[in-house]
């Protein structure tokens, strides 16, 4: 086994991702050359990678035991539960499509997890080559039931109930139960809900008490399954995520910059980029970045991954990314509780910090919230960005400025150390300030901030 395996392959037998020099490997085992072998000499891969499908690969090394694949590397590897409505619909989507062209070569999907499709910028990708398996006449789909748990429930509880209940995927890895997602819907999701989710769940606790009664075989013909993703296709394609205008959504409507100040401050952030010795493969954060407005303005052309806790500014995020094919994943992100290594053993799936490999971190009028809002002291803070990032643009927001004012107008100001020289001291601890930039007509001040490396 190798040393540097991800620990989440476990779960497939026919084989596992490891990494070397960084690079990404995937080992196949014996028990998949026939399928694997098909995949590649029926055309099914070449159709799937000049659609943009699925993640390319070149075989390396071949023996009796095994193949070993390179695989193209993804800049940042993202999860479900930290997808938009858009995001998570363009997934299932890719799944479906993929489906549908894999029965076209007498191939399948054995799995429909969320976890077998990531995001190249706004690009959904799949990155499971082993989840091929041939189609044998007259068989179910069998990763059915996981696609509803996964992509069906979720979507319809987005849509119908609460966005961010997206976020009940971190207690459900193998998706959102299909009873639990009934009994929150109460009626709503129309025919998708109550063909994918209600009878389905029907069905599934019917056999579950059958016990030692032989269940029926029922053939299926490979038409009935293809209109059946044809019409799970059409059903997801035509859900739309409600309008609803949400705490941050219009948060540039809002601000206390006047255009000059405003033009100003994307000018200072590209003037303290510049100095951040960016190479071509470096990733650029944006933490707490709403709908990446400044992200966008960076004049790098960079991997950035935006991170916002609001689902409707990331969802617009990524779909003007999508329209305009930028170099941005967009992530929902709570910063008082970022995702965290779940799964078996804790670590099936990584955490953020884990995860975190930025060169660069724009944290742009977020200091306020985390200090006052959610009583995070500034060791506390300066201590995470330095776990996240190298280079670090942060802004400092002082008590005298309206958005801070609009805070403490809900409480009582416990915080006498809210100033500039305790930010300063407290981020001095785990970062040299190499430039300090006040923003003109306004009580703002940008920092560049370098991480103090362990020698």
């Amino acid at each position: 086994m190798k040393k540097n395996r991800e620990f989440s392959s476990f779960r497939d037998p026919s084989g596992y991702i490891y990494y070397e020099n960084n690079k990404v490997y995937r080992y196949i085992d014996k028990s998949y050359f026939k399928e694997y072998d098909y995949l590649m000499s029926s055309g099914l891969y070449e159709e799937l990678l000049k659609e943009n499908l699925i993640i390319s690969h070149k075989e390396v090394e071949r023996n009796e035991n095994h193949i070993l694949l390179e695989v193209d590397k993804v800049p940042y590897i993202s999860y479900p539960y930290e997808w938009s409505f858009n995001e998570l619909k363009d997934a299932a989507l890719l799944t479906l499509k993929i489906n549908l062209i894999s029965l076209k070569y007498n191939m399948i999907l054995k799995d429909a997890t969320g976890y077998n499709v990531t995001f190249i910028n706004s690009r959904p990708i799949f990155i499971d080559t082993l989840s091929f398996m041939s189609y044998e006449e007259g068989t179910p789909w069998g990763a059915y039931g996981q696609f509803s748990r996964h992509f069906i429930a979720p979507l319809l509880l987005m849509k119908n109930v609460d966005p961010r209940l997206n976020n009940m995927l971190t207690n459900y890895i193998d998706g959102i139960p299909l009873d639990i997602a009934t009994n929150m819907l109460k009626g709503r999701g129309g025919m998708t809900a109550y063909l994918h989710l209600k009878l389905q769940n029907k069905s599934i606790q019917k056999h579950n008490l059958d016990g030692h009664k032989e269940i029926k075989e029922v053939k299926i013909p490979k038409d009935s399954i293809i209109n059946l993703m044809k019409m799970i296709e059409r059903q997801i394609t035509k859900l739309e995520l409600k309008k609803n205008s949400t705490e941050w959504s219009n948060y540039y409507e809002n601000t206390n910059y006047n255009d000059n100040s405003f033009n100003k401050k994307i000018d200072t952030i590209n003037e303290l980029a510049a100095n951040c010795k960016l190479n071509k493969n470096d990733i650029i954060y944006d933490i707490g970045g709403n709908d990446g407005l400044f992200l966008r303005k960076l004049k790098f052309n960079n991997d950035k991954v935006l991170f916002d806790i609001d689902y409707n500014s990331i969802d617009k995020s990524y779909i003007e990314a999508k329209e305009n094919n930028d170099n941005i994943l967009s992530l929902v992100l709570d910063l008082n509780n970022p995702s965290s290594d779940i799964g078996f053993s804790n670590n099936e799936r990584k955490s953020f910090i884990s995860r975190a490999n930025s060169k660069l971190t724009l944290a742009l009028a977020i200091i306020h919230h985390l200090s006052i809002s959610n009583n995070l002291p500034f060791n506390m803070t300066a201590d995470f960005f330095s776990k996240v990032t190298k280079y670090l643009i942060i802004e400092f927001v002082p008590k005298e400025d309206s958005q801070v004012q609009i805070l403490l107008n809900s409480r009582e100001d416990i915080f006498p150390n809210y100033d500039i020289d305790h930010f300063k001291e407290a981020y001095k601890e785990y970062f040299q300030i190499i430039k300090e930039i006040k923003i003109e007509e306004s009580k703002r001040t940008i920092f560049l901030m370098e991480r103090k490396d362990e020698k």
